[in-house]
C-alpha cells in the first residue's frame, strides 16, 4: 500500500510533525514532551496517583516513573505516599508546574490553530471527529482480539 493510501501513516507522520512543533514552543520553558502529557493529565486533574496517570496518558509505569522523577528535580511536582495506601504515589504539581499552564496552554493553541489553518470551522470538526472515529474502531477491535485471546 502506498503511504499515500496509509491511514495509520498519514496519522502517524501527522502525530510526529505535531509533536516537533509542539516541542519547539515548549522546550524554552525547560518541558520537554515527555513532561508535556503529564502535566496536561495534572493541570485537569491534581493529585493522581502514579498509576492513573500512566493511565491516562498512555505509557507504561516505569516510563511514567522516569518522567515523574525529572519532572520533580526540575520543581514541577511533588510525590507524596498515600496515607490510605502505602503502596501508592499520588502526584501534585507545585505551584510552578501550575503557572506553566498559562504559558503553555497558549502555546498548545496555537500549535492547532497552525494545523487547521486553512480549514473551515465544519472541515476542522470533521477531522476531530473522522480522527476518534479512527480510534473507535481500533479500540473496538482490540478489544474483540483481547477477547478472542483469552478463550
Amino acid at each position: 500500500m502506498p503511504f499515500e493510501e496509509s491511514v495509520g501513516y498519514q496519522v502517524r507522520a501527522t502525530h510526529r510533525v505535531l509533536q516537533r512543533y509542539l516541542q519547539l514552543k515548549i522546550e524554552p520553558y525547560g518541558v520537554t514532551l515527555g513532561m508535556w502529557y503529564f502535566l496536561r493529565a495534572l493541570w485537569d486533574e491534581d493529585g493522581l496517583t502514579q498509576r492513573e496517570l500512566s493511565r491516562r496518558v498512555g505509557t507504561t509505569e516505569p516510563t511514567t516513573l522516569t518522567a515523574l522523577l525529572s519532572m520533580e528535580r526540575s520543581g514541577l511536582i511533588r510525590r507524596l505516599q498515600s496515607s490510605e495506601d502505602r503502596r501508592r504515589m499520588h502526584v501534585f504539581l507545585t505551584s510552578k508546574g501550575r503557572n506553566l499552564k498559562a504559558k503553555l496552554m497558549p502555546l498548545a493553541r496555537s500549535v492547532v490553530a497552525t494545523a487547521v489553518q486553512g480549514f473551515s470551522a465544519p472541515e476542522a470538526r470533521a477531522l476531530l471527529a473522522a480522527l476518534v472515529g479512527v480510534q473507535r474502531n481500533i479500540q473496538t477491535s482490540l478489544s474483540q482480539f483481547d477477547e478472542s485471546r483469552l478463550v
